[in-house]
């Protein structure tokens, strides 16, 4: 760290409107002067699953005057190259400060615009991913996975196809049969963290479809040094993309992704998909911790 000054780390709770629910995450609006040890070392000792460290855009950064701004996630182990929660956060809490509206981000994974709008005292952060695409998964690595999970192939829901899903990050992404399923998740910590690691993974999306556009889902994290994540905006894209292209879902529609319930801090993420553009919306409510 070249400056003695230590920076403001701020809390916030992204995909709930209260403190208690959705997927906290540290913000730091200044991270002018940190190097990537002083992030990593601020990121662990909060131990959220992210955190977001904001510095100045970069000179073709883009966006309105004053509501630019580059930024990198840090899990308590490492770097990831997005975060939807800590997006979503870090949005919110600009916002208390420069007031809603649009934001931009120059991440790691590619630009990502962000809309920020007030209603009713409720503050809510839309943000746009980058390009998606989809991946095969081979055999063996779906094997392992499951070994790792502990979950029989028969429990999986066959008219969602493992694939690997990637909207600015990669996630596995697996569909349990029954909500039983996807409830009981005692997983092998070590063996899915070295798949995740040679896969490049950031998490594990884990899915089970209540209705037509209601879906429940559950993203271990081992790879951040986090057992599950309470709720994986970055996923969410990525599943967006996953569901649409697959045909699994209307080109055009609007998604609910309930998250962290089984975690005692249940969560809502909006998934929405346009027609004509691939990218995908994820939005949530936020509010600052303490």
């Amino acid at each position: 760290m070249t400056t003695n000054a230590q920076p403001e780390v701020l809390r916030y709770t992204a995909f709930s409107s209260t403190p208690e629910g959705g997927n906290p995450a540290g913000v730091v609006l200044d991270a002018t002067g940190l190097d990537d040890g002083d992030m990593l070392a601020i990121a662990a000792d909060l131990g959220y699953s992210e955190s977001a460290f904001l510095t100045a855009p970069p000179a073709d950064g883009g966006g309105p005057d004053g509501r630019a701004y580059t930024i990198r996630y840090f899990s308590p182990k490492a770097e990831v190259p997005f975060c939807g929660h800590a997006t979503v956060a870090a949005a919110i809490a600009l916002s208390e400060r420069i007031g809603p509206g649009e934001l931009v981000f120059t991440t790691p994974a590619g630009v990502v615009p962000v809309e920020v709008t007030e209603d009713g005292g409720t503050v809510r952060a839309t943000l746009t991913s980058v390009e998606p695409r989809l991946e095969q998964i081979a055999d063996a690595d779906l094997v392992e996975a499951l070994a790792a999970l502990d979950w029989p192939a028969g429990d999986l829901d066959p008219v969602f196809p493992p694939r690997i899903a990637f909207a600015g990050a990669r996630h596995l992404v697996l569909a349990a049969a029954t909500r039983e399923r996807l409830a009981d998740l005692a997983y092998d910590f070590a063996r899915l963290e070295a798949l995740m690691l040679r896969l490049d993974l950031t998490t594990v999306q884990l899915v089970w479809r209540e209705s037509a556009t209601v879906f429940h889902v559950r993203d271990p994290f081992p790879v951040g040094g986090v057992v599950e994540d309470p709720a994986t905006g970055a996923a969410a894209a990525a599943f967006g993309a996953y569901a649409r292209e697959l045909g699994l879902v209307p080109e055009d529609a609007v998604l609910t992704l309930l998250q962290g319930e089984d975690l005692g801090r249940p969560g809502e993420l909006t998934v929405t998909l346009r027609a004509g553009d691939r990218r995908v919306r994820v939005s949530g409510a936020g509010k600052r911790i303490g």
